[in-house]
């Protein structure tokens, strides 16, 4: 009987060591939130939850101070699509949707290559922090520091920044069946720029997304 006791108490102490609901449900409740979420802004999923694990983690690191805006740039659609996603964590709905260019050497309709080598002029993917505005060849522009290693790390050497431009817009798109191609930044429409800088200037994050294995695997900020 004495062992019988014994045996249930070791039981019953190893269930109560091995249940913990808080982490898993925490967890499954918060990736049902945010395919919720996307689903609600229209937002590819699979972009949109790597955005917020990208997002999470730089707030960790204290490396984000505008977070109410997250920036995506979803360079699995096609150019002639409004692709960048500006998202207002705070009210969870978007601030913005509009048109954005990939570099000329990255492909025409859709972005296929990505590199980070100066003179590529290809778009980057992953991870940026958005930095201060300032006054450049193409008008105002806000300047972009990947935080990705061997990956976007070279943005400011290659000046990536985010700018302005004539040919990325709807009527460009009307004419030529895409838009308009940068030499590696992520341009915006002219009549939007202003709007955009002011919203996520200031160490926002920005994530430059594509379906690439490659960058999937190698990137730290998502493994």
């Amino acid at each position: 009987m004495k062992k019988l006791l014994s045996l249930l108490a070791i039981v019953f102490c190893f269930t109560l060591q091995s249940f913990n609901p808080g982490n898993p449900t925490t967890k499954n409740e918060s990736e049902i939130a945010s395919i919720q979420l996307s689903e609600k802004l229209n937002i590819n999923t699979k972009a949109f939850m790597l955005a917020i694990k990208g997002y999470e983690k730089l707030k960790q690191l204290g490396k984000i101070t505008n977070q109410r805006y997250l920036t995506i740039a979803d360079m699995s659609q096609a150019s002639s699509a409004p692709r960048l996603y500006i998202v207002d964590m705070k009210k969870q709905a978007l601030l913005m949707q509009t048109f954005v260019a990939h570099g000329r050497n990255s492909g025409l309709l859709f972005a296929k290559q990505f590199s980070n080598l100066v003179g590529s002029f290809q778009s980057s993917l992953g991870f940026y922090i958005t930095g201060k505005p300032y006054q450049g060849k193409h008008g105002k522009s806000l300047i972009l520091k990947g935080v990705e290693a061997g990956i976007n790390d070279n943005a400011e050497q290659r000046a990536i920044v985010l700018h302005g431009a004539d040919y990325a817009n709807k009527g460009f798109v009307h004419q030529q069946g895409y838009l308009g191609r940068s030499l590696g930044c992520p341009a915006v429409p002219n009549q939007q720029v202003e709007a955009i800088i002011q919203a996520i200037q200031g160490a926002s994050c920005l994530f430059v997304y594509a379906p690439n294995s490659t960058y999937l695997r190698d990137s730290k900020m998502l493994n």
